[in-house]
């Protein structure tokens, strides 16, 4: 019997066939249950709202257990737009909530814009007004049944108990594409820190967000739980906080430099705690919530004097005289001084060049050339060590440098806020590059040896040196989180940092500090009942009036406070940054100041620096 081989064909044809339709109904029953959620979010969306329940954000407390900031209710318009009739009443809904209608109809547009909104869907809830008054909220609440789709999500803002500390405590916004796209813990509507610890603990602050399934009927309205609740999940508050800041101290301190431009740090030397950490001129902080809060930040942006930015961790400054103690230290680690080696100084330094210094003793050793701040004796140090016979300059630098950073100079500090700015320490490759490959020497960079130059340095940095000193020879990395509720600081704020330097070289340089509160350039800070050890700083400033600075810490012996203050365009260290940096100091360890010095806080108070800054005020 002959194979009929056109029938074996049309056999494989039609096989073909039915394994093709099957091969597209598989595909594209994956693609409808799978890939595409619309269906699946309509078919939800028609029988169950799923709330989200916003966690109550952590509490902060100051280091003596004061509240500083803490929640209030707040209120958000919510919608699902496939469930908002065409023929909602617009005007009665622009009546209740106090908008026009110019101003809803943008509102919608915003909604909807992907770029405003990338998480935008008819099918989930999204987000039409925010920060609705308690007045607001009351009138919709009773009026909500004749707006079908529309109903009310709470949340939390933050108040505060203190007008100041801003650039510490940071605030909250709105979140952006790019937050949503970095952490799914966001969605479009949400709210993250912005600035200060609410940004930097932000994960600790925020909690865990919880979810309420509620039931709808046909008409879309809320018929209760689902199941009672038994599928909801509960939110998780945020962590409280408690930071190092007093901030009894940290107002006093911005009180003090009202009228100022410039920084006050100060912090515990036994703990790396940072007691206070004023930036001036600030801002009340709470100008960044609610309503005003886009127009307030526009403001505050515009401002010529930039309260936003934070002159304590981000000011980087040419730390004058307030660095000597740095080249002591490297000078006697080093042995090219000791305590009795002796400089010339007529009237400064006089080498080919001249560095102008005031008049006092001359030959002078260390610590008395701490006690006056002679420029001369730090000038002779460091060409002594850079010129080095035997090695090249380049390398000897190389060496200072690496002490410069052993102290905390050059690099972030890690300071738990965000922002913080390195300063600047240059390197040998800077200056060969400067000097286009020409010899230099210590006399070519001699500027650097009193920390002027190319050298930067934050008031941070300043504080921790003069906390280093304090110490005696180490430092813990400055933090302004004491503690977080059911948790522990990270490990880095409790490793204690040693330069390679002898603790008795840090002796020799505590004793120059302490003559120069006894005696010398420092003798505004001498307090009657506690031991102060100062140095002053009066830093160049090519743009204008010199700054003002001043490192400090008490009691000599036990010390519990480190200070650094920078006040700019204020002149002499002994001037501006002596009598703020005594009065932090009283003010911290007495808790009050003596009625002797009441003058000196007035006159601190009364004073305004900011005519000498070059930008016009206000």
């Amino acid at each position: 019997m002959r194979k009929d081989y056109n029938l074996s064909k049309r056999r494989y044809v039609i096989g073909g066939f039915l394994c093709l339709l099957v091969i597209i109904f598989i595909i594209r029953l994956f693609d409808l249950q799978v890939k595409q959620d619309k269906y699946k979010d309509s078919a939800i969306s028609n029988a169950f709202l799923k709330r989200v329940i916003y966690p109550a954000r952590g509490l902060v407390y100051d280091r003596e257990g004061r509240l500083v900031v803490f929640n209030q209710p707040a209120y958000d318009v919510m919608l699902i737009p496939k469930d908002v009739g065409s023929d909602i009443d617009s005007v009665a809904l622009c009546e209740v909530l106090g908008i026009t209608r110019e101003e809803l109809q943008q509102k919608w547009a915003d909604m909807k814009d992907p770029r405003r909104n990338p998480g935008y869907s008819a099918y989930t809830p999204q987000k039409l007004i925010s920060h609705l008054s308690q007045e607001d909220f009351g009138r919709l609440q009773e009026k909500l049944y004749m707006f079908p789709g529309f109903f009310i999500q709470k949340r939390t803002i933050r108040e505060y108990n203190t007008s100041g500390a801003a650039n510490i405590l940071g605030n909250i916004r709105e979140v952006n594409a790019n937050d949503v796209d970095r952490d799914d813990y966001y969605r479009s509507g949400d709210y993250t820190g912005d600035l200060g610890i609410e940004k930097s603990y932000e994960v600790a602050l925020r909690g865990h967000k919880g979810i309420e399934i509620l039931m709808k009927d046909a008409h879309g309205r809320i018929k209760g739980k689902y199941e009672d609740g038994k599928h909801d999940i509960a939110p998780e508050s945020g962590r409280n906080l408690t930071l190092s800041i007093d901030m009894q101290l940290q107002e006093y301190g911005e009180s003090l430099m009202k009228g100022k431009i410039g920084a006050i740090v100060a912090i515990e030397p036994a703990t790396g705690e940072i007691l206070c950490l004023v930036s001036s001129p600030n801002y009340d902080p709470s100008l960044l919530v609610g309503k005003e809060r886009g127009k307030n930040y526009a403001s505050l942006v515009r401002d010529p004097f930039k309260p936003l930015y934070d002159r304590a961790i981000q000011g980087a400054y040419p730390p004058g005289s307030t660095f000597k103690p740095t080249q002591g230290l490297i000078f006697l680690q080093e042995g090219v001084v000791t305590t009795s080696t002796m400089y010339p100084c007529s009237h400064g330094y006089v080498n080919g060049l001249r560095v102008g210094c005031h008049g006092h003793a001359s030959p002078i050793a260390l610590k008395p050339a701490l006690q006056t701040s002679c420029n001369a004796y730090f000038c002779w140090g460091f060409k002594h060590f850079i010129d080095k016979k035997g090695t090249k300059p380049s390398q000897q630098f190389e060496k200072w440098k690496n002490y410069i950073v052993e102290m905390g100079y050059g690099y972030k500090l890690g300071v738990d806020l965000p922002g913080e700015s390195r300063g600047f320490i240059p390197n040998s490759d800077f200056y060969s590059k400067s000097f286009r490959g020409a010899n230099w020497s210590g006399n070519s960079i001699i500027s650097v040896s009193i920390g002027q130059g190319e050298v930067l340095a934050t008031p941070l940095q300043i504080a921790n040196l003069c906390a280093t000193i304090a110490n005696r020879g180490w430092y813990y990395t400055p933090h302004v989180v004491k503690s977080i509720s059911d948790s522990v600081i990270d490990n880095k704020y409790r490793t204690k940092h040693t330069p390679n330097i002898k603790r008795e070289y840090y002796e020799q340089i505590a004793e120059g500090m302490r003559m120069a509160v006894l005696g010398g350039t420092c003798r505004g800070a001498n307090l009657p009942g506690i031991e102060v050890c100062g140095k002053t700083g009066t830093a160049q400033n090519p743009h204008g009036k010199d700054h003002s600075a001043f490192i400090g810490f008490a009691p000599y012996n036990d010390p519990k406070i480190a200070v650094a203050v920078y006040v700019e365009n204020a002149g002499f260290g002994a001037t501006y940054g002596v009598p703020i940096g005594s009065l932090i100091i009283e003010k911290y360890l007495n808790g009050e100041i003596s009625s002797a010095r009441k003058s000196v806080e007035e006159r601190m108070w009364n004073s305004n620096t900011i005519i000498s800054s070059g930008v016009k005020k206000h």
